[in-house]
């Protein structure tokens, strides 16, 4: 086991279509560079209970909520090391706490099997929360392929695009291939902005100039809505409030970060 890391953060999402994705891109080349991980294929297995208690606990919209996943960068190997990560929101500020383990021993611990586990402070944070969730087990791969970028000026200004993002419920694993149910429509991305302190006037333009608008969509969250409440959406309207999903003609879906 290695590096233990710890994030306190705003991060706020923004849907883009391709017109508003290439005036991005076109800005970010200016302002940002890649950061270590730079174009890389995000796989994602989040945990939860039979009953989904993490997603719909979190889709009530309260002040404190928080989610428990395993990530690696890339397909990895049984003993390759992947993060381990405890992510909580309270009052629009992101925790995360995460550590690094091997690929088998990480899954073994969240998945139930009786097994040791780091025992610095966040992987007995990790521990306590998990033991809160009775049953807990992994519930959705989730994949994509991302950019990360960060500010050439040094802040801790970060901006990641996502693409391709796709969810599934069964053969959840890692190493498996990236594949599933699409959780945005073809021809949108979305991209977080994460920092603590305030936007750059760049920054602030871009935004003015491409009618981008925050949203509170969520790739878990949505996944969960689509696939276990079956609320399918069938695109993106770009209106002045911001990019909002149409679920089946006949109510709008709450995107809530999970």
């Amino acid at each position: 086991m290695t590096a233990n890391m710890v994030f306190k953060r705003y991060e706020l999402k923004y849907l883009m279509n391709e017109e508003q994705k290439d005036a991005v891109n076109e800005a970010l080349q200016e302002h940002m560079v890649l950061d270590k991980y730079g174009r890389s294929s995000i796989r994602n297995i989040y945990f939860d209970t039979d009953d989904f208690r993490i997603a719909r606990r979190s889709i009530e919209r309260p002040v404190y909520k928080e989610k428990i996943r395993v990530r690696s960068y890339g397909r990895p190997e049984s003993d390759d090391q992947v993060f381990v990560e405890l992510k909580k929101k309270y009052k629009s500020v992101v925790y995360k706490r995460r550590l690094t383990m091997p690929l088998d021993e990480a899954m073994g611990w969240l998945g139930g099997e009786d097994c040791d586990y780091p025992h610095s402070q966040i992987g007995e944070e990790i521990e306590f929360t998990k033991n809160r969730y009775a049953g807990i087990r992994p519930a959705m791969l989730l994949t994509y392929e991302r950019e990360a970028y960060r500010d050439k000026s040094g802040s801790d200004l970060r901006i990641t695009i996502d693409d391709e993002i796709m969810a599934r419920m069964d053969n959840i694993r890692l190493d498996s291939e990236a594949e599933g149910h699409r959780v945005l429509p073809e021809g949108y991305s979305l991209m977080e902005i994460k920092t603590m302190y305030g936007y750059p006037q760049w920054l602030l333009d871009l935004l003015n100039g491409t009618r981008l608008y925050k949203s509170s969509f969520s790739k878990y969250g949505n996944a969960y809505k689509e696939m276990v409440l079956c609320r399918m959406p069938e695109g993106f309207q770009t209106i002045p409030a911001g990019p909002t999903t149409v679920m089946n003609c006949r109510c709008m879906l709450q995107n809530t970060e999970v």
